[in-house]
């Protein structure tokens, strides 16, 4: 398999991947998959949220930091970034070949019988 690489200066790295986090949308937080969705939201006397919790009592947010790193989306934009244009290249390659020299003309004949006069 063959690498394809690139550098970048070490002083722009950050705003490379800040860019395309911000570009292609990647959430600071995702939605915690252990949060318990059909539960009912509970106030306490103060006016807080009550958050439901674990077996062992420790809270459980509804929220949680992105597991995937700033450079892990960056990178999985760009092999994302690259499929679909090879993929859009071929598509439109191939119906091109798939056209050429088509035939597409139509015979047609008006088989109605005239009205009389």
């Amino acid at each position: 398999m063959a690498t394809f690489s690139l550098d970048i200066a070490e002083e722009d790295v950050g705003r490379v991947l800040n860019a395309i986090s911000a570009n292609y949308n990647r959430p600071e937080q995702i939605q915690n998959p252990d949060y318990p969705v059909d539960s009912l939201i509970e106030i306490d006397e103060n006016g807080d949220l009550i958050l439901p919790v674990d077996e062992n009592g420790d809270p459980i947010p509804p929220k949680l930091d992105n597991p995937e790193s700033k450079a892990a989306f960056t990178h999985r934009m760009v092999r994302n970034f690259l499929s679909e244009h090879v993929s859009a290249y071929e598509i439109r390659l191939a119906r091109s070949e798939a056209l050429e020299g088509l035939d597409t003309d139509v015979t047609l004949s008006d088989s109605t019988p005239a009205e009389p006069t």
